[in-house]
């Protein structure tokens, strides 16, 4: 499948004239633009590739105008075209993108000193096309850590790698440049790592009714060779028109791996830049609807057990992981479910940790909903804008007692912890941001939040009960603020 390139046409359906109707003062239709060289690219491509998207399609096309320009990008995107199984089209895709850019690489199987050296060839940086990536990262291959450090730092400009040279009896260090265009193909994924710098186009074997090209290098590939000279031609006369704008939703690293390709979008003009917009916004929607990793897994599943609950003890919280339907939890250690310590190591590195917790007569070691509702909010962001309120709705109401007892001995009697999650939550008392403002209306620096809360919680106590807190209650909401300050700013 490919994606047209839309063409502006009169109502009469012919290409675009001059506004007299007329083409030209001498009566002539008016000739056609000449294609840019996205336009010719974007043909070149299609002839071959079984692209699963014109999205992919688009992003291909510009990624190899981006190869010529690299002198202008402060971050080049990797390009990978992955697949669950082979004859899905990944290796065409490199062997049509090989004659389109400059000093092509074709790289299966190399070892790092022969990549470094490569990369740092005086004569420019090449364009690496890698090949049955997965023999490297994959889990049959062994660890390629130097591999993965060049791919991974080498998409920021000035990015070098260190190594010691010895000449005789001197050693001498020495800097190779790392920054290159990087083009992968392989089954399966990537690294995390390496899969946050890339854009990613999942192939997929071609259907009955999809017809291509078959690609012969002996004679397509002077074809793209031209393609590749006229295009090192418009590169020469390049004109930077300005960082783009991105897309709604299109932010950190996913900006930086589109900037590139939206700046010559918008140098080409025509549809470019539209399609170049649309292209970013749905490859990274598909992305983000990527399969999640297991830790993300772990919240989303987690936060299915809890339902309604407020707290959940290990045992049942495991219990409750290995029902759910398609969960890996059952099997996760050699077809062995996962047990307590794995739990409890895989939600420390989100900052949350078990606690006993009171359940009837018995204390048994377990997790709170209130513990866990950070991460949720911040690394299940589909449920972000119900959550906070969802959390406010699970925390339990301070039954009403006689007037003429303190409220405040009250409040530390009943449970300090929820009423200062209750007072946090209640709407004269949340913080937004960044940019940090209390609905209050107060602007806040990122290290006076704590106190500003604590300031709210004294003047909620203060308007039920007339008297400041014990200094108890006091040190113990001080205490409770830096300990969840400490979990939010991880």
């Amino acid at each position: 499948m490919t994606a047209p390139v839309p063409r502006k046409v009169s109502a009469g359906g012919d290409a675009d004239q001059t506004p007299g109707g007329s083409g030209s003062p001498s009566g002539l239709p008016t000739p056609p633009a000449a294609p840019t060289p996205a336009d010719t690219v974007h043909e070149y491509l299609g002839r071959f590739i079984a692209y699963p998207s014109p999205a992919a399609h688009i992003a291909h096309t510009l990624w190899v105008l981006h190869a010529h320009l690299m002198e202008h990008w402060s971050s080049t995107p990797r390009i990978a075209f992955l697949s669950p199984e082979p004859g899905s089209g990944k290796t065409r895709a490199l062997e049509a993108t090989e004659p389109l850019v400059p000093f092509p690489v074709e790289a299966v199987n190399v070892t790092p000193a022969y990549l470094f050296r490569k990369v740092g060839d005086e004569d420019g940086a090449p364009t690496v096309l890698f090949d049955e990536i997965d023999t490297v990262f994959g889990p049959k291959a062994r660890e390629n850590e130097e591999l993965r450090g060049l791919l991974n730092a080498g998409h920021r400009k000035g990015a070098v790698a260190g190594r010691c040279v010895v000449k005789g009896k001197l050693v001498t260090t020495e800097e190779i440049p790392a920054y290159c265009a990087v083009a992968l193909a392989g089954l399966g994924g990537l690294p995390a790592t390496l899969l946050s710098r890339s854009i990613v186009i999942r192939m997929r074997r071609r259907a009955p009714g999809e017809r291509v090209e078959p690609f012969r290098r002996r004679i397509h590939g002077p074809q793209g060779e031209a393609i590749r000279d006229a295009i090192a031609a418009w590169s020469a006369s390049f004109t930077f028109p300005g960082w783009p704008t991105m897309p709604d939703g299109v932010e950190d690293r996913d900006a930086d791996l589109w900037e590139a390709l939206l700046t010559i979008g918008d140098s080409l003009g025509g549809p470019w830049p539209t399609l170049a917009r649309s292209a970013c916004s749905t490859l990274v929607a598909e992305a983000h609807h990527s399969t999640p990793s297991l830790g993300i897994r772990l919240l989303a599943d987690l936060r299915i057990v809890f339902g309604d609950l407020d707290q959940l003890s290990t045992e049942d919280a495991l219990r409750g992981l290995c029902e759910l339907d398609e969960a890996p939890w059952g099997e996760l250690y050699g077809g062995k479910p996962m047990n307590a310590r794995g739990l409890a190591r895989r939600l420390g590195q989100y900052g949350i940790g078990s606690t006993k917790l009171r359940v009837g007569d018995s204390t048994p070691r377990g997790y709170r909903r209130a513990d866990l509702w950070d991460a949720w909010l911040r690394y299940l962001p589909a449920a972000a804008g119900t959550e906070q309120t969802e959390h406010a709705e699970h925390v339990p109401d301070v039954p009403d007692v006689p007037a003429d007892q303190p409220k405040a001995r009250r409040l530390r009697d009943r449970n300090p912890q929820h009423c200062a999650m209750k007072i946090h939550l209640d709407p004269g008392a949340a913080v937004t941001g960044p940019p940090w403002r209390c609905s209050c209306g107060q602007q806040l620096e990122a290290g006076e939040i704590d106190g500003h809360l604590l300031d709210h919680v004294r003047q909620k106590l203060e308007t039920i009960d007339g008297p400041p807190p014990p200094p108890t209650l006091a040190r113990w909401l001080q205490w409770r603020w830096a300990r969840l300050r400490a979990w939010w700013q991880r």
